[in-house]
């Protein structure tokens, strides 16, 4: 008799935890080693101060580890990480993953906002898109999608500062950290504010989405269990909800998991344009300065979040379509 489905996927997730972590390691290193090597000095305030010693600044480097082969420094960065400690940045002298979390939140409350509002959107659109193929919304929603695909991000974030901030003067030009929300007044100043960056990146992930929804919609409403179930006398938007979302679903779910990490890094232009001090201007801040334990942590959190997001993709597959079975 073969393994329950129960067994057999933990047994997937398991060998997948196993196989992602050489990967991290080696992606680890790799940036580590790209980031060692760069042009670019990261103690170059001290190296062009006339006023520290140049004995001062040696013995700046040797605390800091620069002064040992970067295999070395791999090596202790990984053990130090293992432990929790990030290290130190160069440019602020305070430990990394202190500027993370305090950059987090921003970022979580933007491109979290974002994202929530972009799926609520755009999966309604993709299925009644598809449903009404050709028809008038089906027209304006597609060439809506594709413009929102088509142009970058900096583009659309212009536009809106234009019309929206400069023009109209109906929201904030810059995002303010500082904004604590105590009240209904001090929310709608922080719901105001948020509006242009979550805008732009609602706009992007909206479009692609919702033309990924329409497609897999289309691709299913020709298949053999769906005349079945209408065969049947099935209301249609029973056959809608019931029988052809899931299977739509799948592709589309997808694309969510694994564009989750892509839209941390997208939001590295919004954050720069608005001003939202959060992980993306950090990242651009940290490499302008050559700060690069804080490059190196940021870089490296992608990419865990990348495997992350790949097996929570992988096991909602399971979720949604039976059939999907994960045995050894």
């Amino acid at each position: 008799m073969g393994r329950s489905p129960k067994v057999s996927m933990t047994h997937y997730i398991l060998r997948r935890i196993l196989i992602a972590i050489p990967t991290l390691l080696l992606i680890s290193m790799v940036i580590f080693a790209v980031l060692a090597l760069a042009p670019g000095d990261p103690l170059a305030e001290f190296a062009l101060n006339p006023a520290i010693p140049e004995a001062t600044r040696e013995l700046i480097r040797i605390q800091f580890g620069l002064d040992q082969p970067w295999p070395i420094r791999y090596l202790k960065w990984l053990i130090a990480l293992l432990r929790g400690d990030w290290g130190f940045s160069f440019a602020s002298k305070s430990p990394v993953i202190d500027l993370i979390w305090q950059r987090l939140p921003q970022t979580l409350v933007v491109v979290g906002s974002a994202h929530l509002i972009g799926i609520i959107l755009a999966i309604p659109i993709g299925i009644i898109s598809a449903i009404k193929q050709y028809s008038l919304f089906d027209t304006i929603a597609t060439m809506l999608a594709l413009i929102g695909l088509s142009l970058p991000s900096f583009f659309i974030g212009i536009i809106a500062m234009l019309v929206f901030a400069v023009n109209l003067k109906w929201f904030p030009l810059v995002y303010s950290t500082t904004l604590e929300v105590r009240d209904l007044a001090s929310l709608g100043q922080q719901v105001r504010q948020m509006f242009l960056p979550v805008l732009v990146l609602v706009v992007q992930q909206t479009g692609a989405i919702a033309r990924f929804m329409r497609a897999a919609m289309l691709d299913n409403l020709s298949q053999d269990y769906v005349r079945t179930a209408r065969a049947k006398g099935l209301r249609e938007w029973i056959v809608v909800l019931r029988h052809l979302l899931p299977n739509s679903l799948i592709p589309v779910v997808t694309l969510v998991a694994l564009s989750m990490p892509s839209i941390f890094s997208g939001a590295i232009i919004t954050e720069t344009l608005f001003r939202v001090n959060g992980i993306g201007a950090l990242l651009i801040s940290s490499i302008n300065t050559n700060d690069t334990p804080v490059v190196m942590a940021i870089t490296f959190i992608f990419a865990v979040l990348t495997v992350i997001f790949n097996l929570i993709a992988d096991i909602l597959y399971a979720i949604l379509d039976p059939r999907v079975r994960y045995v050894d």
